[in-house]
């Protein structure tokens, strides 16, 4: 039997805390990476930034996490998931702090090493959190309501931040961010109750042991590939984003604000929407539509010139809820793959090939992407339009062999119980 015609059960009252904690964390962790897009126009110009060392300082980020990733996937079965998130949520907030101080390149780049540090784990942990206490035919509408961080930090966060940026100085976006971290680390110490189900599973296997075994399942670099190439894309468009708009789309600062609230806004609407149809449908199919529709709005978006603001926020809208359409399904397929004694191994070394994949893809448009003065239109985007409707494809068939690999567990397991 399918998975998608079981009964999706309702959600308990802690549960429903722990979507909106988890959604608030990540609300925070995603700013602190969608941020720097926005900013990055006045970045560059005020720290002397080019294009190859901007891409260097998005990518930091996402090396540094990657490699912690990998550090913390052999322990990360071995912990309260609780303590474990508390931990890296507060290395996240120090890291952010730091970037807030920062007052010059270098300083940047060591503090964005920092964040993803810390920061680059969370996400992993989270999820590991979702698969364990949440049914795989609730974890669509979980994915749906989490991944509205991405949207609520571009209608709430990023035009707050640009405006704070523009009255005291980009400095005070990160603050901003930490203020509110603070406030989540407090409420989770205090509401959340220790998750620590996967510790009464025996294992005899130390940390390295433990790590190999994960590394080495075979249905598990399955899922690894598939989330390594879904992360590419935005990693290479995203970092350019302000700068393409106000060069190239000629797109004022001051209208800036607006194309991200807007397009937060159409996903507001739309994830929880593809969250339930992500719990009803064949989720693979829901994957492969979002990527059509993707591929097709990439393609328009990186060969545009002078664009009305009206026209530019349309496409914005459409593009991103061809990649939200990806991502739910995609990503609910993914975390349904790993055994729940393997969750917080898999999760980390999946953040953390993800972290690795979309640091690669940042430093490659750096140098891809050129720019002749500042104020200069960015050269090359079109080409990256390509590179990421190509990866895009091949994303679609990885995607695939996780949905197969997940029907066949999920039919099996039905098996045993209707036994």
């Amino acid at each position: 039997m399918d998975n998608n015609q079981h009964i999706a059960p309702a959600f308990s009252s802690y549960q429903k805390l722990l979507v909106a904690l988890l959604s608030l964390l990540q609300f925070t962790v995603i700013l602190d990476f969608m941020v720097l897009s926005p900013l990055g126009d006045v970045l560059m110009k005020s720290l002397s930034i080019s294009p190859s060392g901007f891409g260097l300082v998005v990518s930091s980020y996402a090396f540094s996490a990657g490699a912690s990733g990998i550090l913390a996937a052999g322990f990360a079965d071995k912990f309260d998931r609780k303590k474990l998130l508390l931990f890296f949520y507060s290395g996240f907030i120090l890291g952010t702090l730091f970037c807030a101080l920062a007052n010059s390149y270098h300083m940047l780049l060591a503090a964005r090493v920092v964040t993803g540090l810390f920061g680059g784990v969370i996400g992993s942990i989270s999820l590991a959190i979702v698969t364990d206490l949440f049914a795989i035919n609730q974890r669509g509408r979980v994915m749906g309501f989490i991944q509205m961080a991405f949207a609520a930090s571009q209608v709430m966060g990023i035009p707050i931040g640009i405006y704070l940026a523009n009255l005291w100085g980009w400095h005070s976006s990160f603050l901003m961010i930490v203020i509110l971290a603070i406030f989540i680390f407090v409420v989770i110490l205090f509401k959340v109750k220790p998750i620590d189900g996967h510790l009464s599973i025996k294992s005899e296997k130390s940390a390295m042991l433990h790590f190999m075994h994960t590394l080495s399942n075979r249905s598990y670099l399955t899922a690894f590939t598939a989330t390594a190439l879904l992360s590419v894309g935005g990693f290479m468009l995203m970092p350019f984003g302000s700068a393409y708009l106000i060069n190239n789309i000629k797109i004022t600062a001051g209208q800036l604000p607006l194309v991200f609230m807007f397009t937060g806004i159409a996903s507001i609407i739309i994830m929880p929407i593809i969250g339930k149809l992500s719990d009803r449908i064949d989720k693979f199919k829901l994957f492969t539509g979002g990527s059509v529709l993707a591929i097709i709005m990439i393609v328009i978006y990186t060969n545009l010139s002078a664009t009305p603001l009206w026209e530019i926020v349309v496409i914005n809208m459409i593009l991103f809820m061809g990649i939200m359409s990806r991502m739910i399904p995609a990503t609910t397929l993914t975390t349904s793959v790993p055994e729940m004694k393997d969750r917080g191994a898999f999760m980390s070394i999946n953040s953390s090939l993800q972290q690795m994949a979309g640091g690669i893809a940042a430093v490659c448009a750096g140098l891809l992407v050129s720019q002749k003065t500042p104020s200069s239109p960015l050269e090359h985007y079109d080409i990256l339009g390509i590179v990421v409707s190509v990866v895009i494809v091949l994303c679609i068939f990885f995607v695939y062999q996780v949905s197969q690999i997940v029907n066949k567990k999920v039919n099996q397991n039905y098996q045993v119980s209707e036994v």
